[in-house]
């Protein structure tokens, strides 16, 4: 049991650390770096130009920027689509402005915001998000001194309470939904408080949840679908319209995958059927300002200018009521509303929902979930906390307990009693799944027989070699003095040498007959990512770190493990939850090249090695050809 009050100082408390440490990263990011080494963090993009301007949702702008120097892709940059940004000319005199990257692109970048900037160079920051954390501090707040239903719910988050179940429903389920997914949307539909859905790689978690929320609706629950970010929240909005459900997506428009932004709250609010007398009332009050601000030879009545103005005031205050009037219309005629964590409080007034879901919890703090449970009668968090934990600035904050998930602690705390774990997993050849099955989910895992023995060869165009009708390599650098080496000028590792070597091993399977479009290639360090991008000239391979391929796949990754040094040191190749991640990528062929000499040291890796030998996937670099 959690004492309430202790619980949510301290949530608060590392709220604040948090907030510090990213204050103090993006000063430092601004003032202390040389200009040459900026970029290096993956937060700035430097000597960009605008060669794109037009309008956007909600009034705001839309700007493409580009390398001034039009022959230079963009660097390796964690500039997300929806991520807080700061727009500025690099000549420090003129004005900043906030915004919000809309789209990326290798060579360009998109931002809406709500005044285009004047100058011809700019840069572009990850600015702090200080709104999204006075949102979650008000939050816990609120969750601290609630009563009736949300108190109930926090007693059961803290111990406090048991959790309550009724009977499990008898339901009609879709075709394609397995026995474990069937019964982890029974046992959430059971539940009068809580309940967890744990979704392994490729066990079809999102599946399992949209189907969850097609029964509640279907018994008249309202519910508010949630995810931590932007690409998790549209993902569940597809599957939502595909499966022809009444849908609304609140957030900023420019954070919506374009293919989806006739789903948002501004795009329904603005066909809705009050905007066009909203409309003609706002059109009326900027024509009596206009008015009244303008030089007449005749002298107007006294008091005339000014009541042409209260005027025009009134008429804005009530186009704005009428407005307010539009969006509650849209939202209560959904059936479902889909929104990040995040969401704005202020849109919903006093309105509740049946129930809250949210997805990809795990990667969420805590005070991150608060703000839509908040709402919800019932809630259900689906994740994997074998996978990526939440990403934390602060090293004391994430010490102390800012990194363990909401859902993480309640699997700690209430176990098998909420939690249904999926067992089928639709990804991966079961070579691909059987490692990261023993190794974190108690080797419970099965791989569906339509993906259990499938290969790169059974694909259309493929030539057979040992190369495609292999599901897993491992190629053991040790002994081939491919030595890391420190990024000059920065802080990362990377290995060139053996950069080169998976390059390589890219080119082989290109000849074979795959596109590289249908290939990742994964590094631990951003240094190493950047040396990658930098050698492959094309824009077709996707290379990015661990966090860039959450929640996707390929039919082929090949993995640089990067660390080759004399005393064994892995660094955070030491988080086995990022290793999961990046292992669990492909569908039909893995290739992970590492040295052996320095991964062995650690008992994961040498299991990992150990298994690699079982299942006949160990190569060592001296049987590859070298000659290039």
């Amino acid at each position: 049991m959690i004492s309430n009050d202790d619980h949510f100082q301290r949530l608060t408390n590392w709220l604040k650390m948090e907030s510090e440490a990213e204050r103090r990263q993006i000063e430092e990011r601004r003032q202390g770096r040389k200009k040459a080494d900026a970029e290096k963090s993956g937060e700035t993009l430097l000597d960009l130009a605008i060669t794109e301007q037009e309008p956007g949702l909600g009034g705001r702008t839309l700007l493409t920027l580009v390398k001034r120097n039009r022959t230079l892709r963009l660097p390796w940059n964690r500039l997300r689509v929806g991520a807080p940004v700061v727009l500025s000319p690099e000549d420090v005199s003129g004005d900043s402005r906030q915004g919000v990257v809309s789209a990326r692109r290798r060579d360009s970048i998109e931002v809406s915001v709500e005044e285009s900037p004047e100058g011809d160079r700019f840069r572009l920051d990850l600015a702090a998000d200080e709104i999204t954390r006075k949102r979650q501090a008000a939050a816990l707040r609120a969750a601290k001194s609630a009563g009736g239903r949300t108190g109930e719910l926090r007693d059961v988050l803290l111990g406090e309470r048991e959790p309550q179940f009724l009977e499990l429903p008898e339901l009609e389920f879709a075709a394609t939904l397995n026995p474990s997914q069937q019964q982890a949307v029974r046992s959430a539909l059971a539940s009068e408080d809580l309940a967890i859905i744990h979704g392994p790689p490729g066990t079809g978690k999102t599946t399992t949840v949209v189907e969850l929320i097609s029964h509640a609706i279907d018994q008249g629950q309202k519910v508010l679908a949630c995810a931590p970010s932007n690409t998790a929240v549209d993902n569940l909005l597809q599957r939502l319209v595909a499966s022809g459900k009444k849908v609304v997506r609140v957030g900023h428009p420019a954070r919506v995958d374009q293919r989806l932004r006739e789903f948002t709250l501004d795009f329904q609010v603005a066909k809705h059927e009050m905007m066009d007398i909203v409309r003609d009332m706002l059109r009326e009050a900027e024509g009596l300002f206009r008015k009244a601000g303008k030089f007449t030879r005749a002298r107007p009545a006294p008091g005339a200018k000014q009541e042409m103005r209260r005027e025009a005031r009134r008429l804005k205050a009530d186009a704005r009521l009428l407005e307010q009037h539009a969006v509650q219309s849209v939202l209560d005629r959904a059936d479902v509303v889909c929104a990040t964590t995040t969401l704005n409080e202020e849109l919903f007034g006093d309105r509740r929902f049946g129930l809250a879901v949210i997805d990809e919890a795990c990667q969420s703090t805590e005070p991150g979930c608060w703000i839509p449970l908040l709402r919800a009668d019932r809630i259900v968090l689906a994740g994997d906390h074998c996978q990526l934990p939440p990403t934390v600035l602060s090293k004391p904050a994430a010490r102390e307990g800012l990194a363990t998930s909401l859902l993480e602690r309640l699997v700690a705390q209430y176990g098998d009693s909420v939690t249904s774990r999926l067992d089928v997993q639709y990804r991966m050849h079961a070579h691909i799944m059987q490692f990261s099955s023993q190794q974190f989910y108690d080797d419970t895992l099965l791989a569906d027989e339509a993906v259990a023995s499938h290969l790169l060869h059974d694909l259309p165009a493929i030539e057979s070699s040992q190369l495609t009708a292999e599901p897993v390599a491992f190629i053991d650098t040790a002994g081939a003095d491919w030595t890391e080496e420190l990024e000059p000028n920065g802080e990362s590792k990377r290995n060139p040498k053996e950069g080169a070597f998976v390059l390589k091993k890219v080119r082989e399977l290109q000849a074979a007959g795959l596109s590289p479009r249908d290939i990742a290639v994964i590094a631990p360090y951003a240094a190493q990512v950047r040396w990658l991008r930098e050698q492959w000239d094309a824009d077709d391979l996707e290379i990015d770190t661990v966090d860039g391929f959450q929640g996707r796949e390929k039919e082929a990754v090949v993995i640089s493990c990067v660390r080759s040094n004399s005393t064994g040191e892995i660094g955070f190749l030491a988080d086995t939850r990022r290793m999961n991640v990046a292992l669990t990528r492909a569908r039909r062929k893995l290739i992970v090249v590492g040295d052996s000499a320095t991964l062995g040291g650690h008992a994961f890796y040498a299991e990992l090695l150990s298994y690699f030998e079982s299942i006949a996937a160990y190569r060592s670099i001296w049987d590859e050809n070298l000659d290039w």
